[in-house]
């Protein structure tokens, strides 16, 4: 009889072992799959600013400083790892993007462009696509971590290498605001 407990015993505690694993296997898969869905939107978003440059600089030719910028800061983007420094880069190249807009202001045969209006629309649909992404991510990693940071699951995770996540987050109030888009 003794021998029946023991062996149930260590059946529930193995079953609840392989529970804990499995679910954090599934949170680290799905944080990795939200930082992938991420890192779509950025590409996306770093191939459209070339067209939307190209189109301003054919208006504003003499605005050099803030096309080298948007080149810098785009060069950085789409060079940055992890969520820290895409985060900063990210928020670099958004500030020079408002610049590249503030400029167009300036120009109002450029903001009645059909080609200019549609980059414009284009980027504001993507600025949502990426904020609604950096939310799921973060929403997926604070599970993770969560899972991570509570017991017993902390036991386990910490013997098999489970390590928090950091979130997607803007540093600077200023960045955490869309591109202005105004027609």
């Amino acid at each position: 009889m003794t021998s029946i407990v023991v062996a149930a015993v260590v059946i529930v505690i193995g079953l609840l072992l392989a529970g804990i694993y499995n679910s954090l296997v599934q949170l680290r898969v799905r944080s990795d799959s939200a930082w992938a869905d991420i890192d779509v939107q950025l590409k996306r978003r770093h191939d459209l600013i070339p067209n939307l440059v190209e189109t301003v600089k054919g208006y504003a030719a003499h605005e050099k400083s803030t096309f080298e910028d948007i080149a810098k800061y785009r060069s950085a983007a789409m060079s940055a790892t992890g969520p820290e420094a895409q985060a900063q880069a990210e928020g670099q190249l958004t500030s020079a993007l408002r610049g590249l807009l503030a400029v167009a202001e300036n120009y109002p045969q450029l903001r009645a462009s059909e080609q200019f209006i549609s980059l414009q629309q284009q980027l504001q649909n993507l600025e949502n696509d990426i904020q609604n992404s950096r939310r799921y991510y973060n929403a997926v990693v604070r599970d993770l971590n969560t899972k991570i940071q509570t017991f017993p699951t902390n036991i386990f995770a910490s013997l098999l290498g489970f390590k928090q996540r950091n979130f997607f987050e803007i540093s600077d109030a200023a960045e955490r605001q869309n591109v202005a888009v105004k027609f």
